[in-house]
């Protein structure tokens, strides 16, 4: 074995790990969701939402600047910038006295966030050798698609004896550990001119926190309601704006014609859409198995081992795969299992075994493992080299911006569907699932069983519009999908 070959390998694992860290904290934040709520901060379902948005957004909307940024003064300086940024969000969120801190705490996390993942893939491929670049993509892709399960299982363990402070207590060290790796085994990164492009940022990150406003206030407010009707209509001034403003741009943030170009227009649109259906299942699942299933924290985190086995297993042969059938038939055959695997989850219920719900679990990671590495390759060979920041910042920000719509879209169903299947004495604590089901388990057996069903009901309806969202999706892009993989 090369030292060449050592190095990539040993980059290969850091800058997963990398990844992970900063991916499992979206996830693993809604396993904390039933101590949240039941803490002193007595947040409301609607707080609850954008506990969990509040990181994805900032993170998915600033990713693109931040590649930019890495290809502008050195990624290996932003990467550990970032990692520290990042831990200190997590101490600051920990100490959190009330909503709003913690809040603000999670923002700083996710902007620590954004510096970390595009220096992640760019640092990469910068040390891989030409062969070995696909093999290196499909590896990041799935640390991205198993840290979401991973964080799950490593917060179960945390959340197990500990409060929901301990996750940010636990995960905050691990970002400054991972920081003085990167500081002694990365090299430093190429530098390429690149425009950061501040208001084309400022635009797209308060069109998708708007959008993300109208949809989660939509569901607590009524969707004909004034505000959830003026805040759409803001949205989508504000992405005609950024629009305008990226077409006069001499370096745009985003250059909406490069979506044009069939490959990248298709896998942004893939790898949206499977993070919007895997994301929404992360912010549903947790709470079904703790108040349907009564599974402890551990327990959560254990039930679903099945989806970083089966993208594991799956990401990595992904590439040969899609040579052997063709890219249109992998990525689209994926898709449609993602959106199989979230119908079937529409039908569990507090009685329901384990096996068909785990097997379910399964269709969804194996549907992501044959079409996000395929999807995200065709990102990256869309662009030149010299803009792999860029192409990284694009994949990855179609990933996250995907993730806070499923949790939104999910979150707003849930929000909307528990309050109207409650009994009438319990409609009026419907702010929050667990203020919820607290006061049924005082009313009863009987009003807690109605309350946990309602619960379910309402959770069936989520996970079929997103089934349907993604099942859409995948129509949208087969026909941008050849026959072979980028």
């Amino acid at each position: 074995m090369t030292a060449r070959s050592t190095s990539s390998r040993a980059m290969l694992a850091l800058m997963s790990a990398c990844v992970v860290v900063v991916v499992a904290m979206v996830a693993a934040i809604n396993l904390a969701l039933p101590k949240l709520s039941s803490s002193d901060l007595h947040p409301s379902s609607t707080q609850l939402l954008w506990i969990v948005d509040a990181y994805i957004v900032v993170f998915g909307c600033l990713l693109i600047p931040a590649g930019a940024l890495g290809d502008r003064i050195g990624r290996k300086g932003v990467l550990l910038t970032g990692l520290v940024v990042f831990a200190v969000g997590c101490l600051f969120s920990a100490a959190a006295p009330n909503v709003a801190v913690l809040l603000t705490g999670r923002v700083v996390t996710g902007l620590g966030a954004a510096l970390v993942m595009p220096a992640t893939l760019s640092l990469l491929l910068q040390v891989t050798p030409a062969e070995r670049k696909a093999h290196a993509i499909a590896t990041w892709t799935a640390a991205t698609g198993a840290a979401g399960a991973l964080g799950t299982l490593g917060g179960g363990l945390v959340l197990q004896w500990l409060p929901w402070q301990g996750l940010f207590l636990v995960i905050g060290p691990v970002a400054a550990l991972l920081a003085v790796a990167v500081l002694r085994v990365a090299p430093r990164g190429e530098r390429h001119p690149a425009s950061l492009d501040l208001i084309g940022a400022a635009l797209l990150t308060a069109a998708v926190f708007t959008l993300l406003f109208a949809i989660i206030e939509g569901a607590d407010q009524g969707w004909s309601s004034a505000l959830a009707l003026s805040s759409f209509t803001a949205a989508a001034l504000l992405l005609a704006g950024l629009v305008a403003h990226a077409l006069r741009a001499a370096q745009p943030l985003l250059d909406p014609r490069i979506f044009a170009i069939t490959r990248l227009r298709t896998g942004a649109i893939g790898v949206a859409a499977v993070f919007f259906g895997l994301f929404a299942l992360f912010f549903v699942n947790a709470q079904y198995l703790q108040y349907a299933k009564g599974y402890s924290p551990l327990a959560t985190g254990l039930a679903i081992l099945p989806l970083p086995i089966g993208m594991l297993a799956v990401s990595r042969r992904s590439v040969a795969i899609a040579r052997r059938v063709g890219a249109r038939a992998a990525v689209t055959g994926g898709m449609v299992l993602v959106a199989a695997g979230l119908a079937a989850l529409s039908f569990v219920t507090p009685a329901t075994a384990y096996l068909p719900y785990g097997l379910a679990l399964l269709a969804v990671s194996t549907g992501m493992g044959l079409s996000v590495p395929t999807l995200s390759t065709g990102i990256m060979a869309s662009l030149p080299a010299a803009r792999a920041g860029m192409g990284s910042g694009l994949n990855s920000a179609a990933r996250e911006i995907g993730s806070a719509l499923g949790v939104a879209v999910v979150g707003a169903v849930l929000t909307s569907h528990f309050a109207k299947a409650l009994p009438a004495a319990l409609q009026e604590r419907a702010g929050s699932t667990s203020q919820t089901l607290s006061a049924a388990q005082q009313l009863g057996t009987t009003s807690f069983t109605q309350a946990v069903n309602a619960f379910t009901d309402a959770m069936a309806a989520g996970y079929r519009v997103i089934a349907l969202v993604v099942l859409i999706a995948a129509v949208l892009a087969a026909p941008g999908l050849g026959r072979r993989p980028a």
